[in-house]
């Protein structure tokens, strides 16, 4: 049974992560929430995936958290001629003591977090390479599987899918991201920051933030944040009225959307939820972590209608809905029916 946090707990959570927010602060600057997010996901052991136009600093993110972190970091350029066994490795021919045998060559997919950079860019095919490594964390090549080493994240970026030379993501690659956060651009006020500041747009160099035994600690702090049974509550409401054959589904799901989330979507939402906790200073999880995480959560996860993708709705915009429909303390049952 986990033991309750005490206030020191929590107290030593918060400096471990505010050493990595400031960190990544530090690199991408006047993107706050974005950098919250990518913390929260991280403590959580998620995957991360990044929209955004080109040039908006998403690598430079990713590439941070790996120093910061210290973890083993390795980058991917995916492109159309990139194949499954250019990311898993693959056999090798070579001789040892007179006989040649096939030795397994590890691909860049061996390392404690890997930068899938245009995630979007690569074939299906390739892809769905990935979906072993993100839900089992090993990989299977000509029958033999491989673990990955831990911690082992996938942070991807990828572009808008209106722009040329991309494909859709499988859903059932979407689903195994924790979350998916939309990039912005910057005011005026940070880009002003960024010319005077920094030449040639070089990020200032920075030390590892956390040791591995710190890594380690902090993720062991986040499994200790208690989750109350009415937020559990609350978020698997949330989760269930993005399915538009529920009874108490909304209109606007029932018109727009054409498979809701899956239980992933819960879980993701339980898991960042306790870390959103922890970043807030608090020993357990409140109805404000739910409705803070339920976007990059859930909205990824829905397939919307074709017409409704037309007419212009967002999934995003749907969960938005749905926060502002859906009660945070579910509604008592009337006595007939208890």
């Amino acid at each position: 049974m986990t033991t309750m946090m005490t206030s020191a707990d929590v107290a030593r959570g918060r400096v471990l992560l505010q050493r990595v927010q400031d960190g990544c602060n530090a690199v991408l600057l006047g993107q706050q929430e974005l950098v919250d997010l990518c913390v929260i996901a991280l403590c959580a052991r998620g995957h991360l995936l990044l929209e955004g136009l080109p040039g908006l600093g998403k690598t430079e993110l990713v590439k941070a958290l790996g120093r910061l972190l210290g973890l083993s970091f390795r980058r991917v350029q995916f492109t159309p001629d990139l194949l499954p066994g250019d990311i898993t490795g693959g056999p090798i021919l070579q001789e040892r003591g007179g006989e040649k045998r096939f030795v397994f060559q590890p691909g860049p997919l061996f390392a404690n977090l890997v930068l899938a950079d245009e995630i979007n860019r690569a074939s299906p095919k390739t892809q769905s390479a990935l979906l072993e490594a993100m839900q089992e964390r090993s990989v299977t090549v000509l029958g033999e599987t491989h673990a990955l080493p831990a911690p082992f994240f996938v942070l991807a970026t990828q572009n808008p899918i209106e722009l040329e030379g991309t494909y859709p993501l499988p859903e059932a690659q979407l689903d195994r991201f924790l979350f998916k956060v939309e990039v912005p651009g910057v005011s005026a006020d940070v880009l002003t920051r960024i010319l005077t500041d920094r030449r040639r747009g070089q990020a200032p160099a920075h030390d590892v933030a956390l040791t591995a035994h710190e890594l380690d600690e902090l993720f062991a702090l986040v499994d200790r944040v208690y989750l109350p049974h009415a937020v559990a509550n609350y978020a698997a409401r949330l989760v269930a009225a993005t399915h538009p054959g529920a009874a108490s589904a909304l209109p606007e799901v029932r018109s727009a959307v054409r498979y809701g989330a899956s239980p992933r979507a819960a879980i993701a939402i339980g898991e960042s939820a306790r870390a959103a906790a922890l970043l807030a200073g608090r020993p357990n999880v409140d109805f404000a972590d739910v409705q803070r995480t339920a976007v990059p959560a859930l909205a990824h996860r829905l397939v919307l209608q074709h017409a409704a993708l037309v007419a212009g709705t967002t999934a995003a915009g749907l969960v938005r809905t749905l926060l502002q429909a859906v009660p945070a303390v579910a509604p008592a049952l009337p006595e007939a029916v208890r």
